[in-house]
């Protein structure tokens, strides 16, 4: 299999520009020919101009019948002896050539157009060309004069100025050297610009190659390649292009990596989170499985005081089960945005002290105290009453888990500005600061000392998130746990 080459981007520019530069050269050649043709011409036409007009005056080419062809002949012949360069011819009055000089079979035409003369007699701008006789679609640089006779025109003089031998040592000689010349300096002209083309494309697409060098080695499971940092000045008015293509390259660089550390750090906390959770269904799972397995094996030796204790411990195990299940469904619905809070404006006083009546039996088999601990005139908060009702619930739930009996949960709120700043404290150990950093974010199992985040916990950072808000443990190690959340107050109602 051939190796196919594909040429670099400095390459096909400089291809580019080396092809532009070629045709501008050739055109700049083709234009400087031409415009010193045109010159050459208009300078010996002007010259020239009243060449006819002598002839006509002092050569005796009429007689009282018109024009005398035989004149003419012998005439022209002497004047193209003297200046080679030209070419003379007699017209009749509508352009048919009535006399020349040329050899015989020389002419290619029988008729001169007489436009070209009128606009040279009316004193036309230079170079005016007119039809060559001894070419068949040539034109050229001329002089005219009128014919009269006895006040009534009979003809014209028509002079050919740069004609057939003047062409053919022009090809010859001097124009072959200067047009060697021209082309040759503008070839050297042409190779120095490619030269500093091709230096120019050089420097200028370094950043880009330093860039796309940067670009291949790019590895997202190692460091990102360092690329030298832009000038402060170029950064300050925004550089050009591969400058701005750098700096877009530096951020999505930084970019992926966060995005990929997030990565990284959100599937640790799937596995936690796995692992977390297989740990407490496990336990209950293993206790009903047990108590039912005893159920069915020893049904018939116990009596029906065992057999409803085995069947309510079972019953409290499949309700720890669900749940659990339950929490997972609904925090895979807030963290997957199936859910969206619905704002609107509630009393959160009432909604603590209806909290609170969930509550009431489980704290009061345990002797501990809810407290709620409210400012005065607190406005209505505006938030989703469900969510904020799971949050609550949640919090609660977590400080009765952990206070030990006779001990006392409080929940306060106060107006900070335009938001309603509400705690919930409890007199239990408290979070150790091992067990701090990611509180809200991973999962662990139940556990006195070991006090941690649940899904209870991770649900209630989701709701708040999702309202724009944060929670935070506002405790010191051994004096208890404190949570604290802030939510917008509803805007005040003004009177019509």
């Amino acid at each position: 299999m051939g190796i196919h080459w594909r040429p670099t981007l400095t390459q096909r520019l400089a291809a580019v520009f080396a092809l532009l530069l070629l045709l501008c050269s050739g055109t700049s050649a083709w234009l400087q020919l031409r415009s010193n043709r045109m010159h050459e011409q208009e300078v010996v036409q002007a010259l020239s101009r009243d060449l006819a007009v002598s002839i006509a005056r002092n050569a005796s080419l009429t007689d009282a019948n018109g024009l005398r062809p035989d004149a003419v002949r012998e005439f022209f012949g002497q004047l193209m002896v003297v200046n080679p360069s030209v070419e003379v011819y007699l017209l009749e009055p509508d352009g048919r050539i009535a006399g020349h000089a040329a050899p015989r079979g020389r002419l290619r035409r029988d008729r001169v157009d007489l436009a070209p003369l009128r606009r040279l007699l009316d004193g036309g701008m230079l170079p005016i060309l007119g039809d060559d006789p001894r070419s068949a679609d040539g034109r050229k640089v001329f002089s005219a004069a009128p014919l009269r006779v006895d006040g009534r025109d009979v003809g014209f003089i028509y002079v050919v100025l740069l004609g057939e031998a003047h062409d053919l040592v022009a090809a010859r000689g001097s124009a072959g050297a200067v047009l060697q010349t021209a082309l040759w300096s503008i070839a050297l002209v042409a190779l120095l610009c490619l030269a500093a083309g091709l230096v120019a494309f050089t420097l200028i697409t370094r950043p880009l190659r330093r860039l796309t060098d940067a670009l291949r080695r790019f590895d997202i499971h190692g460091a990102p390649p360092d690329l030298p940092a832009a000038p402060a000045r170029a950064a300050e008015h925004g550089g050009d292009e591969i400058a701005v293509l750098a700096g877009a390259y530096r951020q999505m660089v930084a970019r992926i990596g966060e995005q990929w550390q997030a990565l990284k750090r959100q599937d640790q906390e799937r596995r936690e989170l796995i692992a977390s959770v297989s740990h407490d269904l496990r336990t209950p799972l293993a206790s009903l499985h047990g108590y039912l397995e005893t159920l069915l094996l020893k049904d018939a030796q116990l009596d029906a005081a065992q057999r409803r204790r085995y069947l309510g411990i079972a019953i409290e195990q499949s309700r720890r089960v669900g749940e659990l299940a339950q929490s997972l469904f609904e925090l895979a619905r807030l963290e997957y945005g199936f859910v969206q809070p619905e704002p609107e404006d509630f009393s959160m006083a009432d909604l603590v002290q209806d909290v609170f009546q969930k509550f009431a039996l489980r704290a009061e088999a345990r002797r501990i105290e809810l407290k709620a601990v409210f400012a005065p005139r607190l406005p209505p908060a505006r938030a989703d009453l469900g969510m904020i009702e799971r949050v609550l619930s949640n919090l609660l739930d977590n400080a009765l888990r952990h206070t030990p009996e006779g001990g006392r949960i409080e929940v306060g709120m106060a107006a900070r500005g335009a938001a309603l700043r509400v705690t919930v404290a409890d007199s239990g150990p408290g979070v150790a600061p091992e067990l701090r950093d990611g509180l809200f974010q991973r999962s662990f199992g139940p556990g006195g000392a070991r006090r941690g985040g649940g899904l209870g916990l991770r649900i209630v950072h989701r709701i708040l998130e999702l309202h724009g808000q944060t929670i935070t443990l506002l405790d010191g190690p051994g004096t208890g746990a404190r949570f604290g959340f802030s939510l917008p107050a509803a805007a005040p109602r003004h009177l019509q």
